[in-house]
């Protein structure tokens, strides 16, 4: 397209997305796509994608150069960052803690009892 390419925002390319009039945006560049009757996942999985960057699901799935009919790039800035998810902090959670418990019990009252029978023959033999 040479140096008089167009730069579109992210709410411009949003705009564009009916059946009729469908922009993406692929790897930096604003695809208008004329071809959605014809497309083989159908129009609802492009007119989906309109209002977002779709690169990575029109790269998964492949595409002929045919399907890249660019009319501009995208301003990046006006592309919100991805967040990556990031899992709150929480205390660990033992899911064993009721057989910790028995186990902290048993170690306490075999002893005792071992100690009480030890207790109870001697008394016994005297």
């Amino acid at each position: 397209m040479g140096g008089d390419e167009k730069i579109f925002t992210l709410a411009q390319v949003s705009e564009h997305n009916s059946p009729k009039d469908c922009w993406l945006v692929i790897n930096g560049k604003v695809d208008v796509t004329n071809l959605l009757e014809d497309h083989p996942g159908g129009d609802e999985v492009l007119l989906s994608a309109t209002g977002k960057d779709a690169t990575d699901d029109f790269e998964d799935v492949g595409h002929s150069d045919s399907a890249r009919d660019y009319v501009g790039e995208i301003n990046v800035s006006t592309i919100p960052k991805k967040i990556k998810y990031k899992p709150a902090n929480q205390p660990h959670y033992n899911q064993d803690k009721t057989s910790e418990f028995i186990i902290k019990l048993l170690q306490f009252l075999v002893p005792l009892a071992i100690l009480g029978l030890a207790v109870t023959s001697t008394s016994k033999s005297s």
